[in-house]
């Protein structure tokens, strides 16, 4: 008598269990939407690119602390569709950007931040060579993706790199924006370049507290195309 009993029993506990296990049709169904709605927001995000040298990377700085990264946490407070993507590079000049943009453009870019030319300048590049280096770069941006909004960050030199050189290097970020029709940050150092307490030993890559100002600089003209 005891046999049948168990069996019955221990089919019972099955019978249960698997009803247990089972997954509703609603809760299925629930469960492909929320994946669904999860992969639409990934895919409705627009990239942000920001190209340039070792002051966009965040040299010697953890990378959540380079302000593309805090232009990032800036853009996810707002819930904005954007995505940041931090194509800097430590050493970087005009003309291996330009060999190397071709690489970050297999990605969709709908916007287009530029940083480059800093470490020309200290180079003492001529200026003809770093501007038509830049053009170069802007033009494959715009061949590429037509549509995208541009952004031109300005950068100074020291005066020890000659009165003369240092004036038309400034003036040439500026008149790559005009002709460009490019969104323009005056200056992307402002409030830190020569500020020993916002850069590192060096006295030429901002401190993390440095980033933070940097990352307010752009963001006033960034804000304005988002």
């Amino acid at each position: 008598m005891l046999r049948p009993i168990f069996v019955s029993f221990l089919f019972l506990m099955v019978l249960i269990a698997a009803c247990t296990n089972q997954t509703s049709p609603k809760n299925e169904e629930k469960q492909a939407e929320a994946k669904s709605n999860e992969t639409a927001s990934v895919a409705t995000k627009k990239n942000i690119l920001f190209f340039g040298t070792s002051l966009t990377a965040g040299y010697g700085l953890d990378p959540t602390e380079a302000y593309p990264a805090l232009i990032q946490q800036k853009i996810d407070s707002l819930k904005l569709p954007y995505k940041v993507i931090n194509g800097g590079l430590s050493g970087e000049t005009s003309a291996a950007g330009k060999s190397r943009i071709d690489w970050l453009l297999k990605q969709p870019v709908s916007i287009f931040v530029l940083e480059l030319g800093a470490n020309d300048g200290l180079r003492g590049i001529a200026i003809e060579e770093t501007t038509a280096n830049l053009q170069a770069i802007i033009d494959k941006v715009k061949e590429k993706y037509p549509d995208a909004k541009l952004v031109m960050e300005g950068m100074q030199l020291p005066p020890n790199m000659g009165e003369k050189y240092a004036t038309d290097f400034k003036a040439m970020f500026k008149k790559l924006a005009n002709k460009n029709k490019m969104v323009y940050v005056d200056f992307l150092l402002e409030g830190v370049g020569g500020v020993p307490k916002l850069n590192q030993n060096d006295g030429i890559h901002p401190t993390a507290e440095g980033h933070q100002i940097l990352a307010k600089n752009v963001w006033v003209v960034l804000e304005n195309e988002l």
